[in-house]
């Protein structure tokens, strides 16, 4: 088989590879029946789009690991540049500045953070010497590093993505190492502080969001639409569905944005819990590959840098399925890989791309403990 298989294509983690396919190709089915059954315009861009990045993925492998460390500051500065620039010139929809128009290209920086958060920050303290993990010089330039995109893109403002790069940040400084205790009084700081962050923080469609979270039948027909619609959707699938390109709420427009923050809705409704289990099982099995690829790496900033990435898909997933089935306030936080839209599929790809880079790096490199 080794001789009949070329080196190149045998070499390639086709047990990640696969269940992704299967995944992107099972959204675009579930975006096709979401646009009452034609490819346009969400099934023939989505998977174009997973053509395109999966290209860009496979560019990322050949990144050496130095290089890889030399540019995460770079890539840090540039992307908060991005986002000031967002701040100067950016267009608005939505309510939002989140987007720069550059040529025919839409640009939402704030994706691009999510992922160079985890970078920076593994390269932060794979150069930290161990004795400093303990110290305030662990926790105080890594926490400025976390705090500034963080209030650039809270300020557009983008709550979701906010949480999700403050996520993937404080991930990378737990697998470092830092004191529990550091830990255990954020949350309880975040706990005291959080009344005031409600009241003084939040804007009001914000607060209206946790409110409806909290009780969606309140207004049901008003703030609470989206998230019972949601439920409905998943619930009238049952256990195999109504049948592809049978779902009566995506079709008749009870449900918002079908092909978007709600697509695991539409698929539920129309492929039911055997559907769900099946998209969840193989999220297990991209999520546990990237596990083990960090499981595996020789070096510390390696196994941050993995293991953040795989942080970030499951942030995405967490949130999305819990927010769609009424567990989280509804925060704009798309399905990887399923819903239909340019940044998070950039997002998530550049994670895979990450974790077949340190993939290679592992298999070409002998084990040799922990060395920065």
């Amino acid at each position: 088989m080794n001789s009949i298989v070329p080196a190149a294509v045998a070499r390639q983690p086709w047990q990640m590879l696969i269940p992704l396919f299967v995944l992107v190709g099972f959204g675009a089915a579930v975006l096709f029946s979401a646009a009452g059954g034609h490819m346009q315009p969400f099934s023939a861009s989505h998977i174009v789009r997973f053509g395109v990045f999966l290209l860009m993925a496979s560019i990322m492998v050949r990144f050496s690991r130095n290089f890889v460390k030399f540019a995460a500051f770079p890539a840090y500065g540039g992307v908060l540049l991005l986002l000031l620039a967002v701040e100067a010139m950016g267009a608005m929809g939505g309510g939002s500045q989140r987007w720069l128009n550059i040529g025919p290209l839409v640009l939402q920086p704030s994706e691009l953070m999510k992922p160079v958060i985890v970078l920076v920050m593994a390269k932060f303290y794979a150069t930290l010497p161990s004795g400093m993990i303990p110290t305030w010089r662990a926790l105080v330039p890594a926490g400025a590093l976390i705090a500034v995109p963080m209030g650039l893109v809270l300020v557009q403002p983008d709550l979701g993505t906010a949480l999700a790069i403050g996520f993937g940040g404080a991930l990378v400084m737990f697998l470092a190492g830092l004191p529990m205790r550091w830990f255990v009084g954020a949350g309880a700081a975040g706990a005291v502080l959080a009344p005031l962050a409600f009241f003084f923080g939040l804007k009001e469609y914000q607060q209206r969001r946790v409110t409806t979270f909290l009780d969606p039948e309140n207004d049901p027909l008003g703030s609470g639409y989206h998230i019972m619609q949601s439920k409905i959707a998943i619930g009238s699938g049952g256990f195999s569905g109504k049948g592809f390109n049978e779902g009566s709420q995506s079709h008749l427009n009870y449900l918002p944005e079908p092909h978007t923050d709600f697509v695991f809705a539409t698929m539920a409704e129309e492929w039911g819990l055997l559907g769900g289990l099946l998209v969840i099982v193989i999220f297990g099995i991209i999520l546990r590959w990237g596990l083990q690829v960090a499981k595996r790496s020789n070096d510390r900033f390696s196994k941050l840098l993995a293991a953040g990435m795989v942080g970030t898909i499951f942030f995405y997933v967490a949130i999305n399925l819990m927010m769609v089935m009424g567990l989280a306030p509804v925060v704009g936080i798309p399905l990887p890989f399923m819903s239909h839209g340019g940044s998070s599929m950039m997002t998530n790809m550049i994670c895979i791309g990450t974790l077949m880079m340190v993939n290679r790096w592992n298999r070409e490199s002998p084990r040799s403990g922990l060395s920065g």
